[in-house]
């Protein structure tokens, strides 16, 4: 039996396998397996986002304390004001310096009022991601059996097409094999297709002048397009 011939008879059995991995692939329960697990991971990154955000927020909340100690120790240079201006001090001075004081007070007083809108803001989403989360977590383990499930309840058919598939690949080349198995992993099906009238019957590309050599010379040859390895019959 020719190298085609046998890989043919592969690619039959193979799309048997085939077929089962698409309805495991397409059930429900692996669907919702996989959304809870993707929701976990993107919520596990958001977490730590809003876990670094809330570090911010207190480095702030320091550095708006200490800009207060500031101002309030500077607020001591007018606790004798009167006393100042009776021994003959620049009152025009402290006028300034009290602007001054007053505008950072302001933007202080600004700043307080955005961090403590920011720190409610992150703590609320913090909290109702968190909520969900662990519903998200309690379901997962029955999400993930149910999709164990429906993979062992194939199980047999699975391995009883596997045996068959590993004693037909003992009369195929095995770089040929490779090949066709490379082109699986890609989603590549079905990987042998037959050259009808010097076009892939697949993707309906012409061959190469230098194929259409190879194929004449009893050789196997890839579509340049879709990659698949076409014969003639």
């Amino acid at each position: 039996m020719s190298q085609i011939a046998q890989l043919l008879l592969y690619q039959q059995k193979d799309s048997e396998l085939l077929k089962i991995e698409q309805e495991i692939a397409n059930s429900e329960e692996r669907k919702k397996y996989v959304q809870t697990q993707s929701y976990l991971k993107k919520a596990s990154d958001k977490l730590d986002k809003l876990e670094a955000q809330s570090q911010g927020i207190v480095a702030r909340a320091d550095a708006l304390n200490k800009l207060y100690g500031e101002i309030a120790e500077t607020l001591k240079d007018f606790e004798h004001l009167d006393e100042l201006v009776e021994e003959g001090a620049d009152l025009s001075f402290y006028q300034r310096n009290a602007s001054q004081i007053i505008e950072k007070i302001k933007s202080v007083k600004a700043d307080i009022n955005s961090l403590v809108a920011l720190a409610k803001e992150t703590t609320e989403e913090y909290q109702s991601l968190k909520k969900k989360v662990i519903t998200a977590q309690n379901q997962y383990p029955e999400l993930r059996q149910a999709y164990l499930d429906i993979k062992k309840a194939k199980q047999a058919q699975t391995d009883e097409i596997t045996k068959e598939l590993d004693k037909l690949a003992k009369d195929v080349d095995p770089e040929v094999l490779r090949k066709y198995q490379a082109k699986r992993s890609e989603r590549i099906f079905p990987i042998i297709c037959e050259i009808k009238a010097d076009r892939c019957s697949k993707c309906g590309i012409e061959l190469s002048i230098a194929d259409k050599e190879k194929v004449a010379a009893g050789k196997v040859v890839e579509c340049e397009n879709c990659h698949r390895i076409l014969y003639r019959s």
